[in-house]
């Protein structure tokens, strides 16, 4: 047991399970975020992540496990918690009426900020952002882009030592997206902020130095996303034909290993590494006029979900975005 509140890990969930009627949106899930790491949680539609966001944001309580930040418990001690996170939704939360300032000012009015306090603490945080030049500008007058710096500046005003994020990079271009985790890596850097985000974007879940991946409400893998790459171990090839099943069987007849179907293609990993080309050849001859194309690529994250769980990162909602 560690001694104090600040010797705590930022976030650690046990056992967490939540249930919406008789549907179960959470399974026993465990993970710990170290201090002044950037944790992501990836998924599709309906694996669970923004309901252990909810809890962890202390607007929903678990139907079983727990979770702490900081060592405090996020139901018992609810308003402790909400004093040490800074929580960005999804869902915009900005008054697009309002200059930018203006928006930081009803924020600090809800924190207790007043006066001299609060103008150091608005100037401090779009200094942060990069935004000090636009604080007077109207909100809606802001992209898509600079409008999430202001949500996140409004979000770390009262001085929080955990971030939540959830769905940051929705609704923003790629361009936006790389500008804003330049943002994130320099608050990381320059305050020793810890992050937690969701996110269903594979180059957004890249950039985390750690990556839990959800499914149907379990956690299939935890690790970095260099070492779950590295789980895969080896290419990963796909072929193109018009009877997959009759092929998939025949490939395991004569070779063994694990070819699935997936999206109507074959799919194998070819270990070790560097093999790739050699197997598809091989499968190519040994199946003569049944295969009409072939791919062969390194392993992605989506290689890494598609081994944990036999599906298609989007096979089963068809959509990119969580509700």
């Amino acid at each position: 047991m560690l001694s104090s509140l600040s010797e705590q890990p930022p976030i650690e969930v046990k056992g967490l399970t939540h249930a919406y009627g008789a549907r179960m949106a959470l399974r026993g899930v465990d993970f710990f975020v170290r201090k002044g790491e950037i944790f992501g949680l990836l998924g599709p539609n309906g694996g669970g992540k923004t309901t252990v966001f909810r809890i962890l944001s202390t607007l929903l309580p678990p139907t079983a496990g727990s979770a702490r930040v900081f060592g405090l418990d996020v139901v018992r001690d609810s308003a402790a918690v909400r004093r040490r996170i800074g929580v960005v939704f999804q869902s915009p939360s900005l008054d697009r009426k309002l200059t930018v300032m203006e928006n930081l000012g009803h924020q600090g009015h809800l924190y207790g900020l007043r006066g001299k306090l609060l103008r150091q603490r608005m100037g401090e945080m779009l200094g942060r952002v990069g935004l000090l030049d636009r604080s007077r500008d109207l909100v809606e007058k802001l992209s898509g882009g600079l409008q999430r710096r202001v949500e996140i500046a409004k979000g770390l005003l009262h001085g929080p030592d955990l971030l939540l994020l959830d769905e940051p990079s929705s609704g923003l271009d790629p361009g936006a997206r790389r500008d804003l985790w330049r943002h994130l890596q320099e608050l990381r850097q320059k305050q020793g902020l810890t992050v937690l985000l969701t996110t269903h974007f594979m180059e957004e879940a890249e950039r985390c130095d750690r990556l839990g991946i959800l499914h149907r409400g379990e956690l299939v893998a935890l690790d970095t996303p260099s070492e779950l790459k590295q789980g895969i171990g080896g290419d990963v090839i796909t072929l193109e034909t018009e009877d997959p099943v009759r092929l998939r069987d025949q490939i395991q007849e004569r070779f063994g290993g694990e070819p699935t179907v997936l999206n109507g293609m074959v799919r194998i990993e070819s270990r070790p590494a560097g093999t790739g080309h050699e197997l598809s050849a091989r499968l190519v001859q040994a199946f003569p006029g049944q295969v009409s194309a072939v791919t062969i690529g390194k392993p992605h994250l989506e290689d890494v979900f598609i081994q944990r769980t036999g599906h298609r990162f989007w096979e089963e909602t068809g959509e990119r975005a969580e509700a």
